[in-house]
């Protein structure tokens, strides 16, 4: 007798078309997921390569701004012997469309929406913080400016000797080995270079060196104070004798005439204020900030460079962008 075979169970088809249909769906999704993420990628990397762009087109427009800047000022040296607040040099920028400076009005979406201000100034308009201390050395007569400086500015003017004695400190050689029992010396304090870096100085808050920003600067060597583009607060500080007052009234007598010389300034200076002594002053500079800014599609950028001008050659001494 013959035995017929086991009949193999079978799936209900209904249950094989729900598995197809599964299947086919994470299949789809895995590759609308792989094909999304390599889309986001690639877009990631257009959006970096744009910004790359831009940020050095910036670049390239606020350096073309300096290089125009250095021209003004080696002109200006070429016919005039003082500096004042009426020459070209001190003209700021409005915000100026850089398309309009295109042959034909032919430019590019970024240059079309591209825009530069700024200006300079007269860096010894403000108070020189490194004539405070110089190898190492305290000059005390510096020391009591910047403490009628700090108090026309409503600060302690305890705060200049602190200023002085950390620049002291910093400017010191560090310790030979030999000389510190055989070990190497310890860490040195920071070197100050910039307004910023007053905020290294004991008790100095950032609301102070935003009232003190635009009266200091730290610059490389020591120099006189420019009487044509120094404000009254910097006036009354550097002059021994002067006060803020008749510093006020300098600087509307400088408005109607500038000073031509020291000898002018002097002359002019005894008729306010007799008992005041002009001393460590000038009508020229040699340092001078450039303040820029540029916008371009939707991204900015800004940049304050440092300037030094020796008759008629200028030369970048540091630039800082932000």
């Amino acid at each position: 007798m013959k035995t017929r075979p086991a009949l193999r169970p079978h799936s209900p088809p209904g249950r094989q078309r729900g598995v197809a249909v599964i299947t086919a769906l994470l299949l789809t999704t895995l590759a609308i997921t792989i094909v999304a993420s390599l889309f986001w990628q690639q877009q990631v990397q257009v959006r970096s390569i744009e910004n790359q762009r831009l940020q050095l087109q910036k670049q390239w427009i606020l350096r073309g701004a300096l290089d125009w800047a250095g021209l003004i000022l080696r002109e200006d040296a070429k016919h005039s012997n003082f500096d004042n607040l009426d020459e070209p040099w001190a003209v700021p920028l409005a915000e100026t469309r850089l398309d309009q400076y295109v042959e034909n009005g032919r430019a590019g979406d970024e240059v079309a929406d591209a825009t530069l201000s700024g200006g300079i100034s007269d860096a010894q308009a403000r108070y020189n913080l490194t004539n405070l201390c110089q190898n190492g050395t305290i000059n005390p007569a510096e020391v009591a400016v910047f403490a009628r400086l700090l108090g026309y500015a409503k600060l302690d003017p305890a705060l200049a000797q602190a200023t002085a004695d950390l620049m002291a400190m910093t400017q010191k050689k560090p310790e030979t080995a030999a000389a510190n029992g055989g070990n190497p010396p310890g860490p040195q304090p920071m070197v100050l270079a910039q307004a910023d870096d007053l905020l290294a100085v004991p008790d100095f808050t950032p609301q102070m060196l935003a009232t003190l920003k635009d009266l200091v600067i730290f610059l490389p060597r020591a120099t006189p104070v420019n009487v044509n583009t120094a404000p009254a607060e910097v006036l009354a500080a550097r002059i021994d004798g002067l006060t803020f007052s008749d510093a006020v009234a300098l600087v509307e007598k400088r408005n109607t005439a500038s000073f031509r010389d020291l000898a002018d300034f002097t002359r002019r200076l005894s008729e306010l204020s007799p008992s005041a002594s002009a001393g460590n002053v000038s009508v020229a500079s040699n340092y001078f900030l450039v303040n820029g800014k540029v916008r371009m599609s939707r991204a900015g950028l800004e940049m304050q460079a440092l300037i030094e001008r020796n008759g008629t050659n200028t030369k970048l001494l540091r630039i800082r962008e932000y």
